[in-house]
């Protein structure tokens, strides 16, 4: 179970605020002899990027709530978060340690505890694989195999395929390395299940079309960092008319495969009639920001963060929508 983000296609916000690019970096934090015990853990915990992880919430248990046609075991419920919270922040860590570079030039990432040294890359690596280690085993003993292949799975494609090969060398990153992020659907179905089959795979859909208009538009907002970092996420490489086109396509994909949920799942109307009303308004909000890109709107005003956030409101209240139908047959 890994992140949601940049991976499910979201990075922490870590300094949303407009013009602060003009701010000079934080200084270095305090020797390591200076710091106190509670500093030392919130940068560990930072690692993890447990703004990320909270999304783990909104695609692993209200799949577990559809997979068991009810309420599931709260016990599996539990140690499968726990273990799927390490997982993700395995991934996370050593992702930190791998982009610590590009970390420090930018913006939203400059008060990561590696860009601020306040760990070092060594431990921050031996932090990383620990947890990849131990939320393996835990997965393997407490839930069953096919988690654990499918959460190491994950922690390997992130650090392996996204951010080692795609994220520095092709503008497609995060539609390939979204994959990551896409597992948690799989992960609550098959702790409950033992195995998965195609309801499953249909949410695993939604999440991996939804990843790129939300991503993009994100990075549109800090399309001057990812350019000072040399990432090529899509808008440093191509107009914003084409990254909203192409980001409203993913959003048409996005609603498309959540409405075939309804027919396969065998869902009850409650969940299509929710389906339908949050496809429409996230829809209009593409369209919306379609229509002022063509209008000749550019930078600020363009307003792709209002996008962003609604995307996130849209697969926060879908998920839900998911774990309350099977209560309603």
């Amino acid at each position: 179970m890994t992140v949601l983000s940049n991976k499910l296609g979201v990075e922490q916000l870590d300094d949303p605020v407009p013009g602060a690019a003009l701010v000079p970096a934080p200084p270095a934090a305090a020797p390591a002899e200076r710091r106190t015990l509670g500093a030392s853990v919130g940068a560990y915990v930072a690692l993890t990027k447990p703004r990320v992880i909270e999304l783990l919430l909104i695609t692993t248990i209200p799949v577990m709530f559809l997979a068991a046609g009810g309420v599931p075991s709260l016990t599996r419920v539990l140690l499968t978060f726990a273990f799927g919270w390490m997982s993700a922040g395995a991934a996370n860590a050593v992702n930190c340690y791998i982009d610590r570079d590009i970390d420090a030039k930018m913006r939203r990432t400059r008060r990561r505890p590696l860009a601020r040294e306040q760990v070092s890359p060594t431990r921050a690596l031996a932090f990383g694989v620990t947890l990849a280690v131990v939320s393996t085993i835990g997965f393997a003993l407490a839930v069953n195999l096919v988690s654990a292949a499918m959460s190491l799975f994950a922690i390997l494609f992130y650090v392996f395929v996204y951010s080692l090969l795609l994220k520095r060398r092709t503008s497609q990153n995060i539609i390939w390395g979204g994959i990551a992020g896409c597992m948690p659907v799989l992960i609550g179905w098959s702790a409950v299940r033992g195995t998965v089959d195609w309801t499953p795979f249909i949410l695993f859909g939604v999440v991996f079309l939804w990843t790129p208009p939300h991503t993009w538009t994100l990075a549109m907002r800090y399309k001057e960092d990812y350019a000072v970092a040399k990432v090529p996420m899509l808008p440093v490489v191509a107009s914003e008319r084409r990254v909203v086109g192409e980001s409203l396509a993913y959003t048409w994909a996005t609603v498309a495969c959540s409405l075939l949920l309804w027919p396969v799942a065998g869902m009850t109307a409650a969940y299509g009639t929710v389906a339908v009303v949050l496809g429409l308004v996230f829809l209009a909000e593409g369209h919306r920001l379609l229509r002022d890109v063509r209008a000749g709107v550019t930078g600020v005003h363009l307003r792709p963060m209002r996008f962003f956030h609604l995307s996130n409101v849209y697969l926060a209240l879908l998920f839900t929508a998911v774990a309350i139908d099977p209560l309603l047959h």
